[in-house]
């Protein structure tokens, strides 16, 4: 193979990486916020306690932490196949991406709320306000250095996962490395596209990390 055509296929493949990345995490984040929000707002001691929905919201979400990925991706094709109406190429890996992310995330947003000072939550209600005045303007603007970092941890996870993809012919990087590295034996081929996934990892950690010192109250 020719160095234009390992050039344009790493090319390729880094951005079907890139999309199925940006689209899971966009979609698992519209998802995995409010999933997370009502998670905190339900629990014993929350500004809307409610043991039904949070027991259940829980255990779902729990159930889908659980499954391995390879495992998700094999058992969701039928739902992948109605969904995007293929079972091959990186539009097919986006469902299993969102299922095995939003739980995630949910559990990550949950945890970063939990870190807010219940004083100021307090407060908050003193002065009369909602619980979604508490939601919008005390628990998420308060979170937010938390949430950051924590956007940065899930997505370089859907990253790995979608490295994954081409082990059911979903594309990206993850097959440049397995049909390269592992089918051929091209150790050089795979190992350049562990790089160029490792230099997204630090893209992507770097942009959101910054963004938590940015908005992080105890640093500015």
């Amino acid at each position: 193979m020719q160095l234009s055509q390992f050039v344009g296929m790493y090319l390729a493949e880094s951005w079907a990486t890139l999309y199925m990345v940006l689209i899971s995490s966009t979609i698992s984040y519209a998802i995995g916020i409010p999933l997370g929000v009502i998670l905190v707002a339900t629990e014993q001691g929350g500004i809307a306690p409610c043991r039904i929905v949070h027991g259940i919201l829980g255990f779902i979400t729990n159930i889908f932490r659980t499954i391995p990925f390879l495992i998700l991706l094999v058992m969701v094709l039928p739902l992948t196949k109605l969904l995007v109406g293929t079972t091959l190429g990186p539009r097919a890996i986006i469902p299993p991406l969102i299922i095995a992310s939003a739980p995630y995330i949910a559990r990550m947003v949950e945890s970063s709320l939990k870190e807010v000072d219940a004083g100021v939550i307090e407060a908050a209600k003193s002065m009369g306000a909602s619980n979604w005045q508490i939601i919008r303007m005390v628990l998420l603007p308060e979170a937010r250095p938390s949430l950051y970092v924590g956007a940065a941890i899930c997505i370089t996870t859907i990253l790995s996962y979608s490295a994954m993809a081409g082990f059911v012919g979903g594309g990206g990087l993850g097959a440049i490395a397995l049909n390269y590295g592992y089918y051929r034996y091209q150790t050089d081929v795979m190992l350049i596209a562990v790089a160029v996934l490792i230099l997204i990892v630090q893209l992507i950690q770097e942009f959101w990390m910054r963004l938590a010192k940015e908005t992080d109250k105890r640093v500015n």
